[in-house]
């Protein structure tokens, strides 16, 4: 199907979408499911699975079509998670049961999943996770604690890493899981964060019930299918599609533009220079998503989100800066349970607070900073004296 795939061919296939199921008289839903069967959700997909296994960059020409037509989307910021992280995972390492299961309800946007990885105790470090997972029968018994969820409070279901042997070294004894949110075993409480919303969350897993057919990967085995999700939440939160002076550097450009009384030498050249920063970032983010289309993300995605997480800290600031006194107030501070995350359409005060998380979430700097210089740099590996200890054997 991919090499008599050309642009042209998916054009007549949206086309004919279209026709069969036209926006103005379709409900959201059925046009959404209609356009996964057509293979026109994620182009690059196999067929049957949403996508013509046709080249990635072609999904571009299909949205376009969609687009003029004002056809509905799937609302991809409120279930980034299934997007991002979910779905590629369990393409690369699910059964086909599995993807013939979640990957239709995942697009759509019928079954919103959150991510169950971090954890209280094991800090930036993964791979030293407590949760348990006992193999029961067909089922494995799931006891443990999550930490920094977002949208548990929203999500149907999980992706989840849990230890299964204590005995082996800590990257070794690892499972991944799909983990029904709905379970008796899952509670859900909130986090507070200093922008006074409650985004995140922390879970509690107690005796949670999992089938071993939702076990991704083999027994042992989710650490390397845990790195593939990781690798593409990097690329989906620091490599996002944006035009030029889209995200925090078009507000900051705007306060600028909008509010000349606020204007200095100094700030002038601070913002000329993170306007610099920020084109090259967006423009590296392309650059990796058009390697993407051969293949899986590597560890460039880390140093893309890097770049992301300092980048949206230095302009918020220089955002609250060029504001004065005005710069920290925003008109909606109270707890809140948001459905996610909205950089750009709230005020300055709450960019500037919320962006301080961007240097934790998806992999912490630090983490991110040894990933490039191991990984993309090829400089000497940072001493670890654990890996060959067994994971009961650590210290805690």
């Amino acid at each position: 199907m991919s090499t008599t795939l050309d642009a042209a061919a998916l054009r007549v296939r949206t086309r004919d979408l279209l026709a069969a199921h036209p926006p103005s008289t379709s409900t959201r839903e059925a046009f959404l499911k209609a356009r996964f069967d057509a293979g026109l959700a994620w182009v690059h997909y196999p067929e049957g699975l949403g996508g013509l296994a046709a080249p990635r960059a072609l999904q571009a020409v299909v949205d376009a079509e969609l687009a003029a037509a004002g056809a509905p989307d799937n609302d991809p910021r409120r279930i980034g998670i299934g997007l991002g992280m979910a779905a590629p995972t369990i393409l690369a390492h699910g059964t086909d049961a599995l993807r013939q299961r979640f990957l239709r309800p995942l697009w759509t946007g019928e079954e919103v999943w959150c991510q169950l990885f971090s954890e209280p105790g094991a800090g930036s470090d993964l791979a030293a996770l407590a949760t348990r997972a006992v193999h029961d029968g067909d089922h494995w018994r799931v006891t443990g604690q999550k930490v920094w969820t977002s949208s548990a409070h929203l999500a149907r279901w999980a992706i989840l890493v849990a230890r299964t042997d204590p005995d082996v070294p800590k990257h070794r004894g690892i499972t991944y899981f799909i983990c029904d949110m709905t379970d008796p075993g899952v509670e859900v409480r909130p986090l507070r964060q200093i922008t006074g919303e409650a985004e995140f969350n922390e879970v509690f897993l107690t005796d949670v019930a999992i089938p071993d057919a939702h076990r991704i990967g083999a027994v042992g085995d989710g650490w390397q299918v845990a790195r593939t999700t990781l690798m593409n939440e990097r690329v989906s939160i620091g490599g996002m599609r944006l035009p030029r002076e889209g995200g925090m550097i078009g507000k900051a450009a705007a306060t600028w533009r909008d509010r000349p009384e606020l204007r200095t030498h100094h700030l002038h050249q601070r913002l000329l220079a993170l306007w610099v920063e920020a084109e090259v970032a967006r423009l590296t983010g392309a650059r990796l998503r058009q390697q993407l289309a051969a293949g899986r993300p590597g560890p460039e995605g880390s140093a893309v989100k890097l770049a992301f997480a300092r980048l949206n800290q230095r302009i918020s600031g220089l955002e609250v800066e060029l504001r004065a006194g005005e710069g920290l107030l925003y008109d909606d501070w109270t707890l809140r349970r948001p459905d996610l995350v909205d950089f750009t359409g709230r005020d300055a005060g709450y960019r500037y607070l919320r962006a301080k998380g961007n240097s934790i979430e998806g992999g912490t700097s630090e983490v991110l900073l040894n990933i490039v210089a191991e990984r993309v740099l090829g400089l000497p590996v940072e001493p670890r004296d654990d890996k060959d200890t067994a994971w009961k054997d650590l210290a805690r």
